[in-house]
Parts: C-alpha cells; sequence; structure tokens
C-alpha cells in the first residue's frame, strides 16, 4: 500500500541529515498534541499499512531514506538513529494521550533511543530533539507526581513485587530523571576538538553545548523528588569535566547556580548558597520576575542565616512583593533578641508556617537563626544591666548571667503561654454551703503497651523545657567558640567578661558584626561552580586547584624527565 506522506517525510529527514540541521530535526519531531494535519495524514498511514505487530517492514521502509551507514569523512553508523525513527512512528502510531502513564513510559522509552542516537555519528544533530524530548518528558512526569491517583497502582505493583526491599523505591520522576542524565553524561564525555572543550570562538564545541540543558533538567526532577544524592552527582561531574559555565547563555546559567545555591542551602553551606544565588539573581533579566522571586526566596533566607537582613529598597521591587511580610517578623526578632516571638513564628502550627514548609526553609531558619537571637538577648541584657567596666582600673565591661537568664525564662514563659496572669476566683455565694461538691472525673488510664527495657522506670519529664543557669552558661559559651561574642566567662562569678573593649567600646568588642564575623571564615569556593580554568602544570589541577582523588590529569604533552625545555 502506498505511503506519499510517510515517505515525503522519511525524505525530509534525509535531507536534514545531510545538512546536519538539528534545529529543524527537532521541529520536524512533532509529539504533543494538537498535531498538524501532515502528522494525523501520517498516523493514519501507519495505522493502515503498519500495524503494531508489524514493525519489520517499517524498518526496512526507514532504510530506503535514511542509509544505515554515511560515507565520507565525517561518516559512522546511522543505525541508531533509524530505530529511533521508527519508535518515533510507533509512538505517533499507539499513543493514547488520555493514558498519562502509558504515555509517560512511551516517551521515556523513545528519549532512551534518541539518547543512544546521540552518541552515534548523528551526536550533534540529534542533540536538539534530545532536549525536546527530555523537556516534555521532565513536564509529564512532574504532572504525574502531582496526581498520586493516577500513579497509585505503580507504587503498589512495586510494593507486592518486592522492589523496596533491594532498596530505595525509584520513582517515577526519578526514573524520568536518569534517562536524561544518560544524555547529560554524553553530553559531559564529548571527546571531539579540543581537550578544553572550547572552540576558536571560545564557546562550547560539539555536544558539550548540551550540558547545562541537560543537567538543569535533571536537576530540576531530583529537586522535585528530592533526592539530593543524585544532584549531587550531576555538580561533581560538572565540576571536574565541564567547560567553564560562563562560556554558555545566561538563561542555563541561571538555572544552574539558582539549583546549586539550593543544593548547597540544603547541606547547610549558607555562605555558598549566597554565592550561587547571588549570582544567578544578578544574571537573571529583569523582565523574568518570576524566576527572579523564586532565587530571591532562597536568598534572602540563607542571607538571614548569615546575619544580613534584606533593605527596604529590596522590598520595594516588583519581584519581592509581600516578602516583607514574610521575612520581617524574623528579622526584627532576631535583632531585639526577642525570643518569645522566635518560638511563635517557627512553630509548625504557626499562621505563617505552612508557606515556610512549602518552600523548605522553616527548619533551616529555626535551627540557625536562634543562635542570633540569643546572641541579641545577650547584647540586650547587656545594654539594660551590664557593667561598662572601668579602663582605668583596668576593670572589663561584664554581663551577669544570672540576668540572661531571668530574660531568657521570662521570654521562654511567654512562648509556652506560662506568664498568663492567673484568673480572680470569685466570692462563693451564701447558699454554696447546702451545694454538695460534685466529685472530679476520674482521669482515663493510658493503655498499657510496649516499654523498651532499657527506659523501664525512667520518669518522664513534667512541666515545661525552660532554661536553667546551666542552659545559658553553656549557650554563652557557644557563642564565644563561634567568635560571636568576644571575650571569656568566669564561672566562679558567673559572669561573661568582653575583652578588647578599650580600643572600639564594649558593644563592638563584645559583640562584633555576625555576617563579618562568618564571611572571614569562608572562602569564595562554590564546588560545582566551574570560573575560568587557570593555566598550570601538574600541580594546579583540572580547574585550577591542587591535584587530588578523582582527578583526571593530561600527560599527553609533558616531557621526558630530565629533558629541557623546548
Amino acid at each position: 500500500m502506498a505511503t506519499p506522506t510517510i515517505d515525503k517525510f522519511l525524505g525530509e529527514i534525509a535531507r536534514i541529515l545531510r545538512e546536519r540541521n538539528g534545529g529543524q530535526l527537532q521541529d520536524y519531531m512533532v509529539l504533543e498534541p494538537p498535531l498538524p494535519p501532515l502528522y494525523n495524514q501520517i498516523v493514519e498511514e501507519l495505522k493502515k499499512t503498519y500495524p503494531v505487530f508489524n514493525q519489520a517492514p517499517l524498518e526496512t521502509k526507514c532504510k530506503e531514506f535514511i542509509p544505515e551507514y554515511e560515507e565520507g569523512d565525517e561518516g559512522g553508523s546511522w543505525s541508531s538513529f533509524i530505530t529511533f525513527v521508527v519508535r518515533y512512528f510507533s509512538f505517533l502510531r499507539d499513543v493514547d494521550v488520555n493514558q498519562l502513564v502509558e504515555t509517560h513510559d512511551m516517551l521515556k522509552s523513545l528519549l532512551n533511543q534518541c539518547v543512544l542516537a546521540l552518541s552515534a555519528s548523528s551526536g550533534l544533530v540529534v542533540l536538539p530533539t534530545v532536549i525536546s524530548l527530555s523537556r516534555t518528558l521532565a513536564r509529564l512526569a512532574i504532572g504525574l507526581d502531582k496526581r498520586p491517583d493516577l500513579v497509585a497502582h505503580l507504587t503498589k505493583r512495586e510494593s507486592s513485587a518486592g522492589n523496596e526491599e533491594a532498596g530505595e523505591r525509584v520513582t517515577l520522576v526519578e526514573s524520568s530523571a536518569n534517562v536524561i542524565r544518560e544524555a547529560f553524561k554524553k553530553c559531559l564525555s564529548e571527546r571531539s576538538g579540543n581537550a578544553s572543550g572550547i572552540d576558536s570562538n571560545g564557546k562550547p564545541e560539539g555536544r558539550r553545548i548540551g550540558i547545562y540543558l541537560t543537567a538543569n533538567l535533571c536537576l530540576k526532577l531530583f529537586f522535585h523528588c528530592r533526592k539530593l544524592r543524585s544532584a549531587e552527582q550531576i555538580f561533581g561531574n560538572i565540576y571536574q569535566q565541564s567547560p567553564p559555565l560562563s562560556l554558555f547563555p545566561a538563561s542555563q546559567r541561571v538555572a544552574f547556580l539558582y539549583y546549586l545555591g539550593r543544593y548547597h542551602f540544603a547541606n547547610n553551606h549558607f555562605h555558598r548558597a549566597q554565592l550561587a544565588l547571588q549570582a544567578a539573581y544578578n544574571q537573571c533579566h529583569a523582565k523574568c520576575p518570576k524566576q527572579r522571586r523564586l532565587i530571591l526566596v532562597y536568598l534572602i533566607t540563607a542571607n538571614i542565616i548569615l546575619g544580613r537582613f534584606p533593605s527596604p529598597g529590596l522590598y520595594r521591587r516588583q519581584e519581592a512583593r509581600g516578602l516583607k511580610e514574610k521575612f520581617g517578623p524574623f528579622c526584627k526578632c532576631i535583632a531585639k533578641g526577642d525570643l518569645a516571638t522566635f518560638r511563635q513564628l517557627t512553630n509548625l502550627e504557626s499562621q505563617g508556617a505552612e508557606w515556610f514548609l512549602q518552600k523548605r526553609i522553616l527548619l533551616q531558619i529555626a535551627n540557625r537563626c536562634e543562635v542570633l537571637v540569643w546572641r541579641s538577648l545577650a547584647r540586650r541584657t547587656f545594654m539594660l544591666s551590664g557593667t561598662q567596666g572601668n579602663a582605668t582600673n583596668k576593670k572589663a565591661p561584664t554581663l551577669d548571667l544570672q540576668d540572661l537568664f531571668t530574660l531568657a525564662t521570662l521570654l521562654e514563659r511567654r512562648a509556652l503561654g506560662l506568664d498568663k496572669p492567673k484568673e480572680v476566683k470569685r466570692a462563693d455565694h451564701t447558699n454554696s454551703i447546702f451545694m454538695a461538691p460534685k466529685p472530679p472525673t476520674p482521669e482515663p488510664e493510658d493503655p498499657p503497651g510496649y516499654i523498651d527495657p532499657d527506659l523501664a522506670g525512667v520518669m518522664e519529664p513534667s512541666g515545661p523545657d525552660l532554661p536553667n543557669i546551666d542552659t545559658v552558661e553553656f549557650i554563652v559559651a557557644s557563642l564565644i567558640d563561634q567568635d560571636l561574642l568576644h571575650g571569656f566567662i568566669s564561672h566562679k562569678s558567673l559572669r561573661f567578661a568582653i575583652t578588647g573593649s578599650k580600643a572600639t567600646g564594649a558593644l563592638a568588642a563584645g559583640f562584633p558584626n555576625v555576617w563579618q564575623v562568618i564571611s572571614a571564615k569562608c572562602d569564595d569556593e562554590v564546588p560545582g561552580w566551574v570560573h575560568e580554568r587557570k593555566v598550570g602544570g601538574l600541580g594546579a589541577g583540572a580547574l585550577g586547584r591542587g591535584a587530588g582523588p578523582g582527578m583526571v590529569v593530561n600527560l599527553s604533552g609533558a616531557r621526558p624527565v630530565g629533558a629541557a625545555p623546548a
């Protein structure tokens, strides 16, 4: 049976391959509905001439237009690409867009075959199609993950098969990311051209142009399914083998730096996260307020943890609308040392906790900013009741820890609601002497349950968890160890003494700037972010650093030992 539309389509594909026009090939490989009329004709011809169980003639038809081997200087095998075209036709013929899970599986199989063609001689031509298919697969996978009713049977099937016993269950989103990661590996392991991966125009060469396109799609999926360990492998591979990030387009740089900042933020490296997120925010176009706002949420959080608060001018920007109402109360209570308000804001049941939990930043704020609240509380206590000292008598300014303990206890009780005034008991009525008191209702006993032998006989804590003087002393000692307080503790007199106040004053000497203290301990190196490569020998390493484990050293240009330099 004649198939004029299929023949015309294959003829155009053959022409595109001869011209090495990857962009046009991507335009021809249409997948998402609604399909153009020409593709509907292709589907009709496929169903009539090449039914489901008749793949061999379809493959033969493709080989009539696309040779299995190409002659010439750039010749090579096209067999994997032919198989991809056959699967593309099969996808058009068999797909049912109403069955999203089956569509996802078919699309994942199609992309997997396209990735195989990426490593063949047709690699650079196929790369735009790989990126297009990867984006479609990522969008479909995230959409399905938001519909648990559609993928519930997959979880039950894997559980019944016992797959969870072998290890952690691979979700639908993660399985999609793993297929895209194969394309990332193909782009990163490109060996053609210069060893640096940069052409004469200073641009990435060959398949390397797809490194950050595929990496960003993988990172998007890994962050969606919370697989940070898999994301760490992406960052590690890029850090060792990728050309500098600055050679790639701004959109790719911004997306990569955003995910890199999110990764370091999740691993409590807030200074590294701030550097990456700040660079992403600076390079993000002003006409992209949605993306700038997304970056700004984590950038503000990282800076608050590091001791820097947003300025009023930042809150007035378009992308920062509404963020002052979110972060302003935290900044205010940290600056005042208001421990009670801080406890209420970080409570999981508080009014605004849901937004912070959705952004995955509440626990970091609660754990890391509490240190800053205690520092501010100690500073405020010193301003209220501290001894300023006397330079003439060589007496250092001191803070009585008992005063800090009193304030901390008061604020903790206020956070727990224990400082409310007791209700005044009304006087009994005269006739109450003739009324029998109502017997109290006995409290129900807890049902007996299993008790661990190591915990048998241990008394449960009673009453609220309030600080004691030892706790306050430990906290102050911890602040001194972190250089957030400058001085020493007299354990005998329970006082904190400030040193170095003669030159700068008690407040400046005893309570140094938090941002300056933290930034002085950190460098500007962000693992995963490839800057300009430095020229050097063996000691310089691949990225201008010393050689270390896992690094690949190129010795092709090394001269023999003892030979004179050229």
